[in-house]
């Protein structure tokens, strides 16, 4: 095995080098990088001696530009699967291997579910309320008998679909139609119409996967026709709604409430963000897939994928002509 100069960009939390799956790379040379830097010249100041880097889901952009700055650089190893923000093209034309792998989905289908409780129950009010010595403030929302929408039935949305089931709630889906068929198939109503499906969910929960189709999906339009008691969850990307469309839309009283664990621009640091100070939304700093057992996975596989390219047995390629 060739040892491999390795950058981890974006570690926000200092918690990779913790991890167990850490030590698959103790043939390497591995610089951690806690901060996050986003201009380009910065990026490439940081990068352009790393010959391979490991990518924290989203939080490190590649672009062609970038790319054009770090000669060193051969492979690119994503935890999870790759979206947008690597130019794979780019990649392909540099020869730079891009491998990705992908967990479960439990992490973010879980905080999915406690942001709906939180918000429904008003969890985090009544807890500040009780610490300032305050009594109840407000008549919480059950879930049982409600409406949950689930759109996208891919790993996440099935479980949050069960979530709903199990909690007594009526399930309905809205997807692509191969994703329809596997959510009749395993018993849920499909929603007659995409207006319908906004117009009549008590709870709406996103589960799209981001790319040039899907980016601002959900329109100002779409957020208009829900319920004033309605409560809109993203756990998946802020990018899938049309932008500045669901404040507005909170502004506007439809729908009645949020809960979001994604934003445009990450890390947010400033407690001035619009979102997070609207009185009815629930906003938590994208820690969906932020879970001990999910980055032993996610780091794992992204660590395996290295030593098996240093071995010159690379896998899980996303762009395998790299190789010819």
């Amino acid at each position: 095995m060739r040892p491999l100069r390795i950058a981890i960009p974006d570690d926000y939390q200092n918690c990779v080098r913790s991890l167990a799956c850490f030590s698959k790379l103790a043939a390497h040379q591995v610089t951690v990088f806690n901060d996050t830097v986003h201009h380009l010249d910065a990026l490439a100041e940081r990068l352009q001696n790393f010959d391979a880097l490991v990518l924290t889901r989203e939080r490190t952009a590649i672009s062609a530009a970038l790319l054009e700055r770090l000669p060193q650089l051969r492979v690119i190893s994503q935890t999870g699967k790759v979206a947008e923000h690597i130019d794979i093209a780019a990649c392909t034309q540099r020869g730079v291997a891009v491998m990705d792998g992908r967990g479960s989905g439990a992490a973010t289908a879980e905080l999915t579910w406690a942001l709906v409780l939180a918000s429904r129950r008003y969890l985090v009010d009544e807890v500040r309320r009780l610490q300032l010595g305050q009594w109840q403030g407000h008549l919480g929302q059950q879930l049982s008998g409600q409406r949950l929408g689930v759109w996208g039935y891919g790993r996440i949305g099935r479980q949050i679909a069960k979530y709903g089931r199990a909690f007594g709630m009526q399930v309905w889906i809205w997807s692509r139609e191969a994703s329809l068929v596997d959510a009749r198939a395993d018993g849920f109503e499909v929603a007659p119409s995409r207006e319908a499906f906004f117009a009549d969910s008590h709870v709406l929960s996103l589960h799209i996967r981001l790319n040039a189709q899907t980016r601002g999906l959900v329109t100002a339009a779409d957020l208009a026709r829900m319920r004033s008691d309605a409560l809109f969850v993203n756990t998946s990307r802020a990018e899938l709604v049309a932008e500045g469309a669901l404040l507005a839309a909170l502004e506007q009283g439809h729908p009645g409430f949020a809960a979001v664990d994604v934003y445009e621009a990450e890390p947010i640091l400033t407690a001035q963000h619009p979102l997070v100070r609207h009185p009815r939304a629930l906003c938590t700093p994208h820690i969906g897939y932020v879970e001990r057992d999910n980055y032993e996975l996610y780091f794992g596989t992204a660590f395996d994928n290295l030593n098996a390219f240093a071995s010159g047995q690379a896998q899980n390629l996303v762009n395998p002509e790299v190789l010819r």
